[in-house]
C-alpha cells in the first residue's frame, strides 16, 4: 500500500510538471499563437521595414501578415530581430494591438530626463508581451542618458543605442504600423 501511495504521488508530481511545461510553452503573442495553429495551412508574409545598425549588431524591423488559408482570417504584427555576424541573436514578435502602446512608450523614453526621480540613477523601460525591452538609464546624474534594446525574456545583454538611434527605431515602428494599417484596409 505504501509503495502504491509513493507511486501515485510521484505520478501526480510528474503530471503537474508536464502541465506546467505545456503552459510555459504557450506563445506569448497572438501572432505567434496564430502561426502555430495545426490542421490548417498558415501563410506567413513578411517585409523588412528597415534596419538599425548598432556597432556589430543589426536590428531589423519586419512587418508581418499571417493568413489561415482555410478561414481567410489574418493576423498582423511586427518582428524585431537582432543579428550579429549574420547570426540571429534574438527575435521578438509584437502584436499589432501592442504597437500604439509601444510607440507611446518610445515617445516617453525619448523625452525622459533626470527630473523623473530624485535618485542619482534610474532605469526606465517598456516591455512587450514577447519580451522586447526598450529602455533608458543613467548611472550618474550628469552627461547624456543611455538607451538600449534587449530580449528581456532571456535577459540578454543590452544593445546600447544613442538617442538618434532610438528616434530611428521609433520611426521604423511607426512606418511598420502605417504599412500594416494599409494592408488591413485592403482586406
Amino acid at each position: 500500500m505504501r509503495k502504491f501511495c509513493v507511486v501515485l504521488i510521484v505520478a501526480s508530481g510528474l503530471g503537474a510538471l508536464a502541465a506546467r511545461a505545456q503552459v510555459t510553452n504557450v506563445p506569448p503573442t497572438e501572432l505567434e499563437a496564430f502561426e502555430a495553429q495545426t490542421g490548417a495551412v498558415i501563410v506567413k508574409g513578411a517585409g523588412q521595414t528597415g534596419t538599425l545598425a548598432v556597432d556589430a549588431v543589426n536590428v531589423q524591423v519586419i512587418s508581418k501578415e499571417s493568413l489561415n488559408a482555410s478561414t481567410d482570417r489574418r493576423q498582423y504584427g511586427m518582428a524585431v530581430e537582432a543579428d550579429a555576424n549574420n547570426l540571429r541573436v534574438w527575435k521578438k514578435v509584437v502584436d499589432y494591438d501592442e504597437m500604439d502602446s509601444l510607440l507611446s512608450g518610445l515617445n516617453y523614453l525619448a523625452k525622459i530626463d533626470y527630473k523623473v526621480t530624485a535618485e542619482p540613477t534610474f532605469v526606465a523601460s517598456y516591455v512587450t508581451k514577447s519580451g522586447l525591452r526598450v529602455g533608458a538609464f543613467t548611472s550618474q546624474r550628469r552627461g547624456a542618458l543611455q538607451y538600449f534594446l534587449q530580449d528581456y525574456s532571456t535577459n540578454s545583454p543590452r544593445i546600447l543605442i544613442t538617442s538618434a538611434q532610438l528616434a530611428q527605431f521609433q520611426d521604423l515602428v511607426e512606418e511598420t504600423r502605417k504599412n500594416l494599417n494599409s494592408m488591413q484596409a485592403a482586406h
